[in-house]
């Protein structure tokens, strides 16, 4: 944890930081009645965690640690995304590393996010990875969202896990914390963003690309950008707009692919 902290110095010092988009922000879209999540609340090491299983056989020794938005588990479509991933073939496990506060539909971001520091949010979420870790999990691949995507860069600056991919990411620093994954990581990373999010712009995703693309991060580095659809896009999506749906789909299977192909 003190090196989490210490990374926060140093990203403080220069760039700029990726705001956190306001509920109003987000779409916010009822789950179809006939999809209700198919996982469970289970404590792991303190941490009420949800856990979704293949329904078929799956390696044990890999797991998909999905680290949701600022909605939480209280949100369904969160849920769901992690039954998704599940059904993919992997043990998910999503972590209630927002200390149950969750923001509410509608909530005051800027209020709720004087309690969800880095010092509030990192214990839960290094707790159930060394709960994996010591159940015999050997590689844990990393998809954020959101708040999710700050979380996620900071396993990979780490080398906590094997692979990391997020989408539509806030909180961050850019360039910073790019530069620090550059310098210090060997974990391949994946972005999928969105033209009209108001947080990582697309300029801010241009930036990125400045630090690792074109081959300048030798451990892997792809972006995807999906026009047409807002923050929050890979999370959620009106049934009824066919450029949401398929963007939202779109962010799954890119991230899907990219794991699959950096696994070891």
């Amino acid at each position: 944890m003190q090196l989490f902290a210490f990374i926060s110095l140093l990203t403080a010092v220069r760039a700029i930081v990726v705001p956190a988009v306001d509920s109003s922000g987000h779409f916010h879209s009822p789950v179809p009645l006939d999809v209700a999540p198919q996982g469970k609340n289970v404590t792991i090491n303190g941490v009420l965690t949800y856990v979704s299983l293949p329904k078929g056989k799956f390696d044990p020794t890999i797991a998909v640690l999905m680290l949701t938005d600022v909605f939480g588990l209280p949100s369904p479509d969160n849920l769901v995304l992690a039954d998704q991933w599940a059904a993919a073939g992997f043990a998910t496990f999503a972590p209630d590393y927002l200390n149950g506060d969750a923001l509410p539909t509608g909530g005051n971001i800027t209020a709720w996010a004087v309690n969800h520091g880095e010092a509030q949010t990192t214990p839960p979420l290094l707790a159930v990875v060394s709960a994996l870790k010591s159940r015999g999990v050997k590689q844990i691949a990393t998809t954020g969202y959101c708040f999710g995507g700050l979380y996620t860069t900071r396993l990979v600056q780490n080398n906590t896990i094997a692979v990391g991919t997020m989408a539509h990411p806030s909180s961050l620093n850019v360039p910073t914390d790019f530069e620090l994954v550059k310098a210090q990581s060997h974990v391949p990373v994946e972005i999928n963003n969105a033209e009209l999010d108001t947080g990582f712009t697309p300029a801010l995703a241009v930036e990125t690309d400045g630090v690792l693309g074109d081959g300048q991060y030798p451990p892997g580095y792809f972006r995807r950008q999906f026009d047409g659809v807002g923050h929050g896009f890979a999370v959620r999506a009106n049934a009824s707009d066919p450029v949401q749906v398929a963007a939202k789909q779109g962010a799954f299977d890119t991230s899907l692919a990219f794991i699959k192909k950096h696994l070891k």
